[in-house]
């Protein structure tokens, strides 16, 4: 590199070990372990979940906005921002997942049997 100079680095010893990478030690091996199936629920409680988590997240900033209009001291305008993108974010997810599953929808019936 510079003038003959070529750093050496023992690269060995700085690589941090952890259970996933336990060749050779006494940790047990989290990738030898069985795999557990996840915990989900059913597709009609996951879209009334996204439903109600969207209109609770549309009320947010309404109720935070009338609060703040009302003189309440714990809320702020920053409070009402913060809300209002959240509220946003929730309707591109929501948005986002209709589209997805109306795609799913059409693929499923554009099968021939």
């Amino acid at each position: 590199m510079f003038n003959g100079f070529v750093p050496r680095y023992d690269l060995e010893a700085r690589i941090q070990h952890s259970k996933i990478d336990s060749w050779g030690y006494d940790l047990p091996g989290a990738r030898m372990s069985r795999v557990e199936g996840p915990d989900t629920a059913d597709f009609a409680s996951v879209m009334s979940g996204l439903v109600e988590n969207l209109n609770t997240e549309m009320n947010a900033p309404d109720n935070l906005l009338k609060d703040a209009m009302m003189g309440n001291e714990n809320v702020d305008v920053h409070d009402v921002m913060t809300a209002m993108a959240k509220a946003e974010l929730s309707v591109s997810v929501a948005t986002t997942a209709v589209g997805k599953v109306i795609q799913a929808y059409d693929k499923i019936m554009q099968l021939q049997i």
